[in-house]
Parts: C-alpha cells; sequence; structure tokens
C-alpha cells in the first residue's frame, strides 16, 4: 500500500511518532510516543488520510450501513468532523463525562434509538476512552459494530472492543509503522526490538 508507507515515513519525519523513552498518560512507560493532533498541521496529510479512512470503511462496511458518525473529544473528533465532511454524514460526540449544567448529556448530537453508528479515533491503547464511550451509546440504544482508528498501539484496545461486540480497525499498527521505517533504514533493530517487546509480539 503505497499511502500506508508514505504516511509512516511522514509520521516519522514531522516527529509525530518518536521513538525513546515516554511517560503516557496512564503512568505507564512507552519506548516510542504518538501524537497524532499534529496532522491536521499538514493539510495535505491530513486530506490523504481522511480520504484513506473514507475508502477503507466504504470497501470494509459500506458507507450506507450507518447513519451517524461518532467520535470522542478532542484527537478524534478533529478526524471525525473531516470525515462526516467528506461522506456527508451526521456527526456526535461522546463527552469523557457529562456536562455538569444545560442538559447535562454525555452524548452531543442528534441521536435515536437503533441508529447505527461508527465510531472513529486517532489513537488506540488499551481502548478505555472508547470503551467508555461505547458504552454511553449503548444505555443510549445506539447500534455500534465498528470502530476505527488511524493507529493501533497493540496493547488491548481490540479485545477490549471484542467483549462490546465492537470490531476495532486501523489504518496502521505501530508494528507496521516501526517494520515499514527499519525497512526504509529510518529506524534500527534496536528501537524495533524495544516496540515488539512492548506490544509482547
Amino acid at each position: 500500500m503505497e499511502f500506508i508507507k508514505e504516511f509512516a515515513i511522514f509520521l516519522h519525519k514531522k516527529g509525530i511518532i518518536k521513538f525513546g523513552e515516554f511517560t503516557l498518560a496512564s503512568g505507564k512507560k512507552s519506548s516510542y510516543y504518538v501524537d497524532l493532533r499534529l496532522v491536521p498541521s499538514y493539510p495535505q496529510e491530513f486530506r490523504k488520510m481522511v480520504k484513506f479512512l473514507e475508502n477503507r470503511i466504504s470497501e470494509d462496511i459500506g458507507l450506507d450501513k450507518f447513519e451517524s458518525i461518532v467520535s470522542v473529544p478532542t484527537g478524534g473528533l478533529v478526524i471525525a468532523s473531516a470525515l462526516a465532511i467528506e461522506t456527508v454524514k451526521p456527526l456526535i460526540y461522546v463527552r469523557s463525562k457529562p456536562k455538569n449544567y444545560g442538559t447535562s448529556k454525555s452524548v452531543e448530537g442528534k441521536i435515536q434509538q437503533g441508529m447505527n453508528v461508527v465510531m472513529i479515533d486517532d489513537v488506540a491503547t488499551t481502548g478505555g476512552s472508547v470503551v467508555n464511550a461505547i458504552k454511553s451509546l449503548k444505555e443510549e440504544k445506539i447500534t455500534i459494530k465498528d470502530a476505527y482508528v488511524i493507529v493501533n498501539r497493540m496493547e488491548g484496545a481490540t479485545e477490549a472492543l471484542a467483549q462490546l461486540d465492537v470490531k476495532l480497525h486501523s489504518i496502521l499498527d505501530v508494528l507496521e509503522i516501526s517494520q515499514i521505517l527499519f525497512n526504509e533504514n529510518i529506524i534500527n533493530e534496536d528501537i524495533l526490538d524495544k516496540v515488539k517487546k512492548q506490544i509482547n509480539y
């Protein structure tokens, strides 16, 4: 896949994926860091990424199989917004916690029971934020069977979503990115091995 290779190289070149020693929000140590919030600062690549995502969803499940696109703030919402414009689909989003004023809803946007939605997020690690969002959607009797992320960090998200009967799809996973960069002589074997160790590969 030409786009996949180009995109992986772009992520590294622009410092969107970095290798080294990092502490994640969860407090966990990591041998790499991915910050996809930088991608929209490069509109050409951002647009290609969104088009690729649209095509992937179209091939996998069909754009007519769901009514709305749903996301979680903030990283995923930027991608989902662009995708909603491209596909001319309504957009809804799930707050991490309900706002404590006004209507105090956790799901924002026009919803109805039984509607089909597809979840979009930027990166999946353990799947925590997406799992919580899926639970909120199911409480509203909204049907969700598929979730898409740009990068899967392969640290439990696929399994966590599967327990809720939701299939996790990704454009890239961290092993693919590392393998491409290694094949292109951009990173060395030591870095590749550290990534493999982290995901227990």
